[in-house]
């Protein structure tokens, strides 16, 4: 099954091209546009009076019934009282543990902890989704560490904000819709995993007798339909080969099962498990599209909420993608992607969240690097990313990360995650001729010296599709370097070039900042900052060393001066 799966992941992952990259676009937003319409269908349907019962029986949306499955079925025949034995023994037992997501879960936690969950870091990472009481829709960071996943979240978040519902006053959105948002938010981020289906890791209220063998269940949704007594006819001869293979198919859940053992933890009792504790309580449920996942989610939002909900979160991203393309995108798995002894994210648990890729770096593309081929960003994102790092020259942040779809990028530190968002839409627009030349000719200038060799020329034009013919090329080098220095600046580049272009990016405009740490925020209150940028002339850029945050939106745009509205300054720690 799981071979099968990964065959899945890597057909929908490799069906993506340039060509079909608007296709899939479109699909991408035409399945969110179902997950916003099935949270706001719910939501009327609450206030209109659905019952709770309701919500248990119909827990992954209508027409939709929970259902339990166990593991893989081995081959052989049995008879048809022997099938009806065994799902009589299990419907007097709890549902039993899925052996392909057992086995996955074991190694995602292997690549999440390594060896050992150290008890203080997991602790640092034991919290919910939970707002601000002075932000409605700003989520709040408890301690360092989960920034990794509560950053992603927040940005998306703030995607949808300003992507749909232009003109809104953050201050004013209610707490009903932060929620439905954030649930939007968490299923961009497992749509981006281009699974086949999306595998939610829930927190049982109550340890299962079965989970002394692993430590997750699955459940996945039946649809109700005529052909339902065909799939009970293949369900009993699943049961009747399981029974000669010695392997036990878990039960049908009931809607009383289903509440008992999935309803929202008692915080009294979840609040303080240990790591073997918290794992042994996981199982996963299935679905097919993320409509189902909205519905699951905002009738199950205590598991979001709950102390362990970023955990639960974190997990169900990395078992949709599946462990085995995680482990090959990650490429060496010796180092653990949650640090042992402080607890932040490494680069590839980030990139997985904002991308659905969990490769290490964050270039373009793939670089070879001592004859290793190191793999990067593969196309443009939804969510940008710069980092302080850039400047330190500890790595070099690629134009699909630098030019996001919408204007969002997460600000990395040497210790945290913050996020950075604007209204202005002419941020993220299509690139110009003029500035693909520039972004193309600064990646040939690592330094950023704002020059290149001569030597470099025919490089540069031949990516550029423009004549590279040498003798082309040799006229242009001696008039592009005229006293002979071996150097062609940018600025005599561009002129000749690229003469009369103007850049797209607006020489002003507003940016806000969020750093989920309330220690960070003014009054301990955790809020969005807003500042005036302006893009002075010229492509020299000052090094400010004394201010982390303007030397890091300087890796974006060189010639940037901020203003910030409040006294407070915005911090990346």
């Amino acid at each position: 099954m799981n071979d099968e799966l990964v065959r899945e992941q890597r057909s929908c992952e490799g069906s993506v091209s340039p060509k079909t990259a608007p296709t899939s676009a479109a699909a991408a937003a035409a399945s969110m546009t179902l997950a916003s319409a099935a949270l706001e269908s719910h939501s009327m349907a609450v206030q209109s009076g659905g019952g709770a019962g309701a919500s248990a029986g119909a827990s992954v949306g209508s027409g939709h019934q929970a259902t339990t499955s166990g593991g893989h079925a081995g081959s052989g025949g049995a008879g048809a009282s022997s099938a009806q034995k065994t799902q009589q023994q299990q419907q007097q037992s709890p549902p039993q543990l899925n052996a392909n997501d057992m086995r996955e879960m074991r190694d995602i936690k292997q690549l999440l902890w390594g060896d050992n969950v150290r008890e203080d870091v997991f602790r640092r990472w034991s919290q919910g989704f939970e707002f601000s009481d002075a932000e409605p829709s700003a989520l709040v960071q408890k301690q360092g560490g989960p920034c990794a996943v509560i950053a992603p979240v927040q940005a998306y978040l703030l995607k949808i904000i300003i992507m749909e519902m232009p003109g809104v006053k953050l201050s004013e959105i209610s707490s009903d819709k932060c929620q439905n948002l954030l649930i939007q938010a968490l299923c961009n981020i497992l749509k981006n995993c281009r699974a086949p289906r999306y595998r939610i890791v829930h927190l049982l209220r109550r340890r299962l007798i079965a989970s002394e063998a692993g430590p997750t269940k699955e459940r996945s949704p039946t649809a109700s339909s005529p052909s339902a007594g065909a799939a009970a006819e293949s369900s009993t001869e699943e049961a009747a080969a399981a029974a000669a293979a010695g392997v036990e198919l878990a039960a049908e859940a009931t809607p009383a099962s289903v509440k008992d053992l999935c309803q929202e933890p008692d915080p009294e009792t979840m609040c303080d498990l240990s790591p073997d504790e918290f794992h042994d309580r996981l199982h996963t449920v299935h679905f097919d599209d993320i409509s189902a996942v909205a519905r699951y989610y905002m009738e199950n939002y205590g598991q979001l909420a709950h102390t362990y909900g970023v955990l639960l979160f974190m997990y169900s991203v990395f078992l949709t993608k599946g462990s085995e393309l995680v482990a090959a995108d990650i490429s060496d798995t010796s180092e653990p992607l949650i640090h042992s002894t402080y607890g932040y994210g490494a680069q590839s648990l980030i990139n997985l969240m904002l991308t659905g890729r969990a490769v290490a770096h964050v270039w373009d593309n793939e670089q070879d690097v001592g004859g290793l081929k190191l793999r990067g960003i593969c196309e443009q994102s939804d969510i940008g990313f710069i980092t302080l790092m850039e400047q330190m020259r500890y790595c070099t942040v690629g134009s699909f990360f630098k030019n996001p779809r919408y204007p969002v990028w997460v600000m990395g530190s040497d210790t945290h995650l913050t996020v950075l968002f604007s209204n202005e839409k002419r941020l993220v627009s299509p690139e110009t001729p003029s500035e693909t030349g520039r972004r193309i000719f600064k990646s040939y200038d690592p330094e950023g010296n704002n020059f290149i060799s001569t030597t470099m020329l025919r490089e540069v034009l031949a990516e550029l599709n423009l004549v590279s013919e040498p003798a082309y090329v040799s006229l242009m080098q001696k008039r592009l370097d005229p006293e002979n220095l071996g150097i062609i600046l940018l600025n005599a580049f561009m002129d000749e070039f690229f003469p009369l272009e103007r850049r797209s990016t607006p020489d002003t405009f507003e940016l806000r900042h969020y750093n989920g740490i309330p220690g960070s925020n003014e009054n301990n209150k955790v809020r969005f900052y807003c500042g005036s940028a302006i893009l002075l002339e010229g492509d020299l850029k000052s090094i400010c060393t004394s201010n982390p945050m303007v030397t890091c939106l300087q890796t974006k745009w060189p010639n940037i001066e901020i203003n910030w509205h409040d006294t407070h300054m915005p911090s990346l720690n």
